[in-house]
This record gives structure tokens, C-alpha cells and sequence, in this order.
């Protein structure tokens, strides 16, 4: 017999303003407890360090959270120049000290900022969660151990230097999935003869949801305190797939798509991820196969429950 799944059916995203010091997985289990919910998940870890939009997904909602993954991120980081530590942040020890060029610009900046935008490649630190035969590689990079990491595309879409100081830069960047801005700031470091770490960093997107979309976990806890319920706070699983073209379906057709059974539309085009809607909900993701010039064979690919 299966084991029963403890706690109760909470469907939706909760986006939450992490706080420094913590893991985004202590800050899940933490707001999972506070639902009472029986199945949570996060779309993208933050460093302890990392500040910033989190969002956090609820029953169903976990049915898309890798696609909420490889959504477009942002961020403001402040970098520290002229000190390069293992970690590439301020967690890391300092690996090595070099003078800051004297009488740096924002125009000596924006010069070497120039060579950072657009597509570029990356070579992960060490210290990141990618994995290589099944282990992080930061737990060899804890046993002194390097492991050879090929360099991997990114796009860069804004680097925008917001301020210059004696020995820090301010940047905002908006960027592809996978893109490590403590990598990115190192880089800038050395293309400036000095290196660099990142010594505060703050997500300002992620999945589409902003910091305006965020709630503070204090005030979750508050509101527990109070007796008074979260569910309120939750959005749709859809509120984060509005990059998708939707399509509404109905009759024969929605009842096929809810069976598993892929349907033929007449009249349009449709190509990847499709949001699908019938009888005034939504009812999941579909994946848009053209067929010819003028008709599309819709495919289901993540159904939601209706219970």
C-alpha cells in the first residue's frame, strides 16, 4: 500500500523576497510548513548569500517548474574589486589581492563592461550545483579536488553599471538561465587587471514575477500568528507561462486533450509551448506541432488536476 502523503493540496506559486543567509531550501521547507502543504518546490536555488525573488511552487504548479527554471533572470550585484576568493563572493577564502587601477572611470568600466554583453561564454565555478558523475561539483571543489568544466553559452541582454566607487562596482544584469554572476563579475575583475568578488547580489526577476510580486516570510508568519490564511497570496500555476500563446478549446476537442490525446486545430499555427484552456480554467501546457500551412496538432504535455 502507498504511503499516504502527509499535509494537505495547496495548488499555486508563492513568490518570496529571500533573505540573506539561508538556503532557498530552508526557505521553502519553512513556507511548506507554514501551508501545511504536502508537495513544494523551488524554481532556481539562490546562494546563501543571494537575496531577491524566489518563487515557489504548490502542488500542481510543481508540474512546470522547469520551464519556470529556464525563464530569463535579473539581478543587482555589488562587486568588489581587487580581491578574488575561492568561492568567487565574500563566503570564499581570498585567494589572491592585486591593486585597483588608480583613478578608475566609469568610462575605463563601461569600456570592459562592453566585452561582457551579448552572447558570451562561462566557465562555472567550482563552487556551483552543477553536477559531474552525479555529484555537485562544489562537493569536490570541499575536497580540493578540480574537475575539468567545459565553457557553457550564455546570453548577457543588459549590463548596466548603476555606480563606481574607490574599489566596488554597482551593475545590473538581465541575463539567460544559467548565467553565474559571481563568474560574470570575476571576469569583469580581471578584463580590469584587479579580479573581483561579488559581495551582495539581489534577484530582481525570475519566472516573470518581480520584487513588487514578493512577500516577506516574517509576514507569513505574522499572518499565521493571527489566524489568518495564506492561501490568498498564492497566483495561478499560469500566471508564470504568459510568455506561451493560449488557445481555448472546447467540445470534443478540450475532452480529447483532457484524455491525454492530442488534437488537430484548423485555422492557426502554433509552434513549442501552448497554455490550454477550456470551461473558463486553465487546464494545462500542450506543446503546438504545425501541419501544414494553416493547422496545428496540439499535443498535452503537463495537465493540471481539476479536484
Amino acid at each position: 500500500m502507498a504511503r499516504r502523503r502527509k499535509g494537505r493540496n495547496v495548488n499555486g506559486i508563492l513568490v518570496i523576497d529571500k533573505p540573506p543567509g539561508v538556503t532557498s531550501n530552508g526557505i521553502l521547507q519553512q513556507v511548506k510548513r507554514l501551508y501545511g502543504a504536502a508537495k513544494a518546490g523551488h524554481t532556481g536555488a539562490l546562494d546563501p548569500l543571494a537575496t531577491g525573488v524566489l518563487p515557489l511552487c504548490f502542488g500542481e504548479a510543481t508540474k512546470f517548474s522547469q520551464l519556470m527554471l529556464d525563464s530569463d533572470k535579473a539581478y543587482i550585484a555589488t562587486a568588489r574589486l581587487g580581491i578574488r576568493t575561492e568561492t568567487a563572493d565574500s563566503e570564499g577564502a581570498v585567494v589572491s589581492e592585486r591593486p585597483v587601477p588608480e583613478g578608475l572611470t566609469e568610462a575605463d568600466v563601461e569600456a570592459v563592461l562592453e566585452r561582457f554583453r551579448g552572447d558570451i561564454e562561462q566557465v562555472p565555478s567550482m563552487y556551483s550545483a552543477l553536477k559531474h558523475k552525479g555529484r555537485p561539483l562544489y562537493e569536490y571543489a570541499r575536497e580540493g579536488i578540480e574537475v575539468e568544466r567545459p565553457a557553457r553559452p550564455v546570453t548577457i541582454y543588459e549590463l548596466t553599471l548603476l555606480a563606481v566607487r574607490p574599489n566596488e562596482l554597482d551593475l545590473a544584469v538581465k541575463c539567460t538561465k544559467g548565467t553565474y554572476i559571481r563568474n560574470l563579475a570575476e571576469d569583469i575583475g580581471e578584463a580590469l587587471g584587479c579580479g573581483a568578488h561579488i559581495t551582495a547580489l539581489r534577484r530582481t526577476l525570475a519566472s516573470g514575477f518581480s520584487l513588487d510580486d514578493a512577500h516577506q516570510v516574517a509576514d507569513l508568519e505574522q499572518k499565521r500568528e493571527q489566524g489568518e490564511s495564506l492561501d490568498g497570496l498564492l497566483v495561478a500555476p499560469d500566471a508564470a507561462l504568459t510568455m506561451f500563446p493560449e488557445l481555448v478549446l472546447e467540445g470534443q476537442n478540450l475532452q480529447s486533450i483532457l484524455n491525454g490525446q492530442p488534437v488537430r486545430i484548423s485555422g492557426q499555427t502554433l509552434t513549442g509551448p501552448v497554455r490550454l484552456y477550456g470551461e473558463n480554467r486553465f487546464v494545462g501546457l500542450g506543446e503546438g506541432q504545425p501541419e501544414g500551412a494553416d493547422a496545428t496538432l496540439v499535443v498535452p504535455r503537463r495537465l493540471v488536476s481539476s479536484s
